[in-house]
């Protein structure tokens, strides 16, 4: 079931405000069941609704669609975490693992899960961009190499512990056409987004699995489901985490039998990160820009809830998860509307794998000139 979160979000009076009202209020039955019972079997409450007929219909109507909804919910809940209940959480002895955490949103993340007293690793190839508590252990790691990675791996289990929470945050974009693209440039799209998120898991899934416990974040975007021009290697990288999260939940359920370890995937719209500098923003009210605290504090609270779940932030962009399905008239209607969203973009890189050193860590730092604007941080 999904965290709780305010009714009007950071980003002001947008159509998930009114999703929020609706669900919260609508189509809660704390609120309609009393309404209903007031309206059908008191004295004055039928005096009311036989005055106000078409009143009563539709809190009958708003009652059944809020139960509906509710058991719609329970059984979502049931199918993401195999109908377990897991209460062996404790928070001061869980290890949490953000890539791409110095900043953005596996920055809030990482600051925000330290907050709760859990010991967070982050790994990035750029420093800390913040003030980090003790409870904050930063490793310079390129998780393109795996080698790198295993390197980091065994220092990790030996100064902190094994991880029992894995936040595969990091990601970058390049910007380019199919055809402006270099080899290097698709190929750090896919090394960053995706396969790195494989060889992370290597390394720390099978404690997770040999536990049965543990909290898997795959943070994908929702251009996975509608990319653009311009952004075709970063909609497929992201599309690809969807497939990742969908399978990994399967092989923990029917071939490890680890039932409960939870999976939480995130889609999520345009975010207010440097990364997205210029991106096109035709229907704020619809799908607004959204603050990186917000993409984090969703993930926080997922991993704090202790279930699984599939999280669109912002909800308002549900209307994009099933459009495959749907007539290819209505499709190219929305896919139209992607044209021209990369067309002013500006965002800024940490690493351009065509003009850095070589495809070290150490090389890839020297094209950085605002850690604080991290191209590693979606």
């Amino acid at each position: 079931m999904a965290p709780n979160q305010s009714v009007i979000p950071r980003e002001g009076f947008v159509l998930d405000a009114i999703i929020n009202i609706v669900k919260k209020f609508a189509l809660n039955p704390k609120y309609t069941l009393p309404l209903f019972l007031f309206m059908r079997y008191t004295r004055r409450g039928q005096d009311f609704a036989g005055d106000h007929h078409k009143l009563f219909r539709i809190v009958r109507k708003f009652l059944l669609w809020g139960l509906l909804y509710k058991l719609n919910d329970y059984w979502n809940w049931g199918a993401r975490n195999n109908w377990i209940v897991d209460k062996s959480w404790v928070w001061d002895n869980e290890i949490a693992l953000v890539t791409g955490g110095s900043g953005g949103i596996g920055g809030h993340v990482a600051q925000g899960l330290a907050e709760k007293g859990l010991k967070v690793v982050v790994l990035d190839v750029i420093d800390l961009t913040y003030d980090a508590p003790k409870n904050i252990y930063f490793y310079k790691c390129d998780i393109t190499s795996t080698e790198k990675i295993a390197e980091v791996a065994d220092e990790i289990r030996t100064a902190v512990g094994n991880p029992t929470i894995i936040v595969n945050n990091a990601g970058v974009a390049r910007g380019k056409t199919i055809l402006e693209g270099s080899e290097k440039d698709v190929r750090f799209t896919f090394d960053v987004n995706i396969l790195a998120h494989f060889w992370i898991l290597k390394q720390f899934l099978p404690h997770i699995i040999k536990n049965n416990h543990g909290h898997i974040v795959t943070v994908a975007s929702v251009a996975a489901y509608q990319t653009a021009p311009q952004l075709v290697d970063y909609g497929a990288t992201k599309a690809a985490a969807i497939s990742l999260h969908e399978g990994l939940t399967l092989e923990l359920r029917h071939t490890y039998n680890a039932k409960k370890v939870r999976t939480t995937l995130v889609t999520q719209g345009l975010t207010r990160t440097p990364l997205f500098t210029g991106f096109g923003d035709r229907s704020p009210f619809i799908f607004p820009q959204q603050h990186p605290e917000s993409i984090a504090e969703g993930i926080i609270d997922q991993i704090l809830s202790c279930e699984s779940e599939h999280l669109i932030l912002p909800k308002s962009y549900n209307i994009l998860t099933g459009n495959r399905g749907r007539p290819a008239w209505f499709q190219t209607i929305l896919a139209n509307r992607s044209k021209d969203l990369m067309s002013n973009w500006s965002g800024r890189q940490v690493i351009d794998p065509n003009s850095a050193v070589d495809e070290s860590t150490e090389g890839a730092e020297e094209t950085v000139e605002d850690v604080s604007k991290s191209g590693v941080l979606v």
